[in-house]
């Protein structure tokens, strides 16, 4: 007979299944609304009743009406990439192969919904200067994995150094995706960590 513990696992696995089915639900109804009527024009209130949801759940899962556009999992799935790395890569490298892991396995629906995000970003100034303090959270991640990985602490200067580098490229291949509507991102940030990589020749 199955532990306690087994038997809770199906449950629990499910419970996380329906959490991440509603909180895309959430973001997907966000952002049609966003973009048919106006990212100003859009209430909570509204994105909750066309995702079938309580505004009180909404907040269960998402900060603010800023937090649905910005919220993604992929600094925690980066941090676990680079983990997955070689050990004897450098950390250029290892953020590099990282992220083209992540960018990889994402499904197409994944890919359509980063791209509205960052095209609805770039479009709208209060979410651009949100997105500046997200950076912010983001170095912090990048220094945790780097240091992780050097065998330093966190805080240590050189590995924050790099992980502003690193975080400079990203700016630098978002803007470049956000002035070209054709453009990847993902593509884009993949020849800055390039260049990166390369010193950053000009």
């Amino acid at each position: 007979m199955k532990s306690s513990s087994e038997q809770g696992r199906p449950a629990q696995s499910l419970r996380e299944r329906k959490k991440m089915k509603t909180r895309a639900a959430i973001q997907r109804h966000a952002l049609r609304l966003f973009r048919e009527q106006g990212y100003a024009a859009t209430t909570v209130e509204q994105i909750a009743e066309a995702a079938e949801v309580s505004p009180s759940t909404f907040f269960r899962y998402f900060k603010s009406k800023e937090d649905v556009v910005l919220q993604d999992d992929f600094d925690q799935m980066l941090v676990a990439a680079v983990r997955a790395q070689p050990a004897g890569l450098r950390p250029s490298q290892a953020l590099r192969g990282a992220m083209r892991a992540v960018f990889a396995a994402l499904p197409p629906d994944a890919w359509a919904l980063a791209r509205q995000r960052s095209e609805l970003v770039a479009s709208v100034p209060e979410l651009r200067a949100t997105m500046l303090e997200e950076f912010t959270r983001t170095l912090e991640t990048i220094a945790g994995s780097v240091a992780e990985r050097a065998g330093r602490p966190t805080g240590d200067f050189e590995v924050r150094v790099f992980a502003g580098a690193v975080l400079g490229v990203t700016m630098a291949a978002w803007l470049a995706s956000a002035d070209d509507p054709e453009g990847n991102f993902f593509a884009h940030l993949d020849a800055a960590m390039a260049h990166l990589e390369a010193g950053l020749p000009l």
